[in-house]
């Protein structure tokens, strides 16, 4: 893979590099700094002309940092006479503003995109968006990643026989049903309304839980909210098990220590799309790897090979 370079921002260099390992590619140096007036400046410190770059930058806290500096490498692989820029946002935090439900309220999806294009970008690598229509907000190419194989991969280490997967909502339902499929659950789902980022009601809960083990997933965690109130319709029906599981773990205001303090909650598993500070660790957490699913997408992409593909058929284990 001669003609790849492969460059990461601030945010997860970590990923990054766990990318690389998995390409048998350098990860390329990349040299961010800040102005007396507290702009930034990002250089890329590798030869980019006429190769295929890829810029690794999920959008998490700060996010409107890691946003510019994932700008700045855009226009600067561009200005380096890139043959290809594609950028790599395992998580793509203003996914959430997909829709106009309030009046005079912005489409922060849709104009992010619109910026990522307008610096250079060629072509996206995303995982789990918030929803599905996040994908047309991009007039360039997106592959869009799931990593429900990773986490169909850890539960199966368990007895399944008994087992429900738990959307939070009806929004959700879908790629719960996909991943029930996976392990061979059945599959129910929250009846939520949305009140506030920070407040919920869930009615009730639609499906078999009563005596089952539980498994709630959910695309990402950020105050927890959701699953907290879910919880609490669980209870009420009684199930045997609870897991919480989700692609992006941001744990938000205390949110993983808020899960981890419920008893009847076995484990909480995420993925490591985004960052998670060793100090949040708890016993009940476990962070599984998505650098090889990107890594093998990073290739077919280059190679020109189909990346839908990744999908057809569940990991043999």
């Amino acid at each position: 893979m001669r003609d790849i370079a492969v460059f990461s921002g601030s945010a997860h260099p970590e990923l990054a590099a766990e990318v690389c390992a998995h390409l048998g590619v350098p990860l390329s140096p990349t040299r961010v700094s800040r102005f007396a007036n507290d702009c930034l400046e990002v250089q890329l410190q590798a030869n980019c002309r006429e190769r295929d770059v890829f810029l690794v930058q999920p959008l998490v806290t700060p996010v409107q940092e890691h946003l510019v500096e994932l700008l700045m490498m855009c226009d600067a692989a561009r200005g380096a006479s890139a043959g290809r820029i594609t950028v790599v946002m395992p998580h793509y935090s203003y996914a959430r503003s997909d829709k106009k439900d309030m009046p005079r309220i912005s489409m922060g999806g849709r104009l992010v995109a619109d910026l990522m294009v307008a610096a250079g970008a060629s072509r996206v690598l995303a995982m789990t968006l918030h929803s599905p229509q996040v994908h047309g907000f991009f007039s360039v190419p997106v592959d869009h990643l799931h990593a429900l194989r990773e986490l169909a991969a850890h539960f199966r280490g368990y007895d399944l026989s008994r087992t429900t997967v738990v959307s939070p909502d009806l929004g959700n339902a879908k790629e719960a049903a996909a991943f029930a499929r996976l392990i061979g659950a059945q599959v129910a789902a929250g009846a939520k309304q949305r009140f506030a980022d920070d407040r919920v009601s869930i009615s009730s809960v639609i499906g078999d839980v009563t005596g089952r083990d539980v498994i709630v997933l959910d695309d990402e965690i950020a105050k927890g909210s959701t699953v907290l109130e879910l919880l609490e319709r669980l209870r009420e029906l009684g199930p045997r098990s609870i897991r919480v599981a989700c692609t992006h773990g941001l744990f938000a205001a205390g949110a993983l220590k808020r899960l981890s303090d419920q008893p009847d909650v076995l484990e909480i598993v995420c993925t490591n799309t985004v960052p998670v500070p060793i100090e949040k660790h708890t016993e009940k957490l476990r962070v599984l790897s998505i650098a090889p699913a990107l890594a093998e997408a990073v290739r077919r992409i280059h190679n020109g090979e189909s990346v839908s593909a990744l999908f057809d058929a569940p990991e043999s284990e």
